[in-house]
């Protein structure tokens, strides 16, 4: 009687287990981790309002990063609208959640560091791993950080934001048109009519001169900014010669061999980031990977000259 009693209460227990999901026949998706996490309530109910509850369930390898219930509260204050606006905006709710996957699965160890990281959105941001902590960098240059890691799923993995990532929205010339130390290369720009080329699909990496940059060129060469700027020939040579035909965040600017630009010359850059010219003047990469919708921009403290 006492070994029927044990195999009656072992059958109950194995039976609560497949209950509770505690086997692994039916390991959860990456949507039902954000469902059964109260941190997540609110990208469940974006999953939801976006209809990609059955895309993100599906079979396969994804990375998911998970903004939590706090960073989407951040969002709607950076926003201005209220939750149920930002639900009901179906496209942008796409848009920003698939900006949140990636189509491989990617552990915290196998991050590209520093690397351009395309999503299931078709944008990209950036991560960054120092010591103990790992950064994103989205589309508009707004910065979040991954606060836990590798949650396995039976599609992929999640990495969990304190911040929702917002794919980019303005191209190279907006970009530079919103930084007031770029109002003189945003002129030149203009004048060499470079708008149209510089806001297209890309995309482009631009080494950006700073307004005195550009204050130190007119010394140099002993002009006006207007003259500069009135000389279209000369202007679209320098110019392009601060262009390259794609976009080359600063991990992957090759350091020592010969650069070639959209204008035809060349340039070379240290391992200190300065950059010799054509002419051999240095100029000093300042800050990098400014990301844009088509491309990236670095800035530098000189302007560069191609051959004369």
């Amino acid at each position: 009687m006492l070994d029927w009693f044990k195999r009656l209460a072992l059958l109950a227990s194995v039976g609560l287990l497949a209950a509770c999901g505690g086997g692994d026949d039916h390991p959860p998706t990456v949507v039902d981790i954000a469902r059964s996490d109260a941190r997540f309530s609110i990208l469940s109910e974006a999953v939801v309002a976006a209809d990609l509850g059955t895309t993100l369930s599906a079979p396969g390898s994804l990375t998911v990063f998970a903004p939590t219930n706090d960073a989407f509260a951040a969002l709607l204050t950076e926003l201005g609208v209220s939750k149920a606006q930002l639900l009901a905006d179906k496209a942008l709710l796409t848009a920003v959640l698939t900006y949140h996957v990636l189509p491989a699965k990617v552990e915290r160890a196998a991050i590209p560091a520093g690397k351009p990281i395309t999503t299931l959105q078709g944008g990209i941001f950036k991560i960054e791993v120092n010591g103990g902590t790992t950064r994103v960098t989205d589309g508009r240059n707004r910065v979040s950080t991954i606060t836990a890691t590798d949650i396995q799923a039976s599609n992929g993995v999640v990495h969990v934001l304190d911040r929702v990532l917002l794919p980019a929205d303005k191209t190279i010339v907006q970009t530079a048109s919103a930084l007031p130390d770029f109002s003189i290369l945003v002129e030149a720009v203009v004048a060499a009519d470079l708008v149209g080329t510089l806001s297209g699909t890309g995309p482009f990496t631009v080494f950006a001169p700073t307004n005195a940059a550009f204050a130190a060129l007119l010394t140099e060469l002993g002009i006006s900014k207007d003259a500069l700027l009135a000389d279209k020939a000369l202007l679209t040579k320098v110019l392009t010669y601060h262009v390259l035909p794609a976009r080359v965040l600063k991990s992957d600017v090759p350091v020592g061999p010969a650069i070639t630009t959209v204008q035809g010359n060349t340039f070379t850059v240290d391992a200190n980031l300065d950059i010799t010219d054509r002419n051999g003047r240095k100029a000093r990469i300042t800050a990098t990977d400014v990301l844009a919708s088509n491309g990236v921009i670095h800035v530098i403290d000189k302007v560069i000259l191609p051959t004369l």
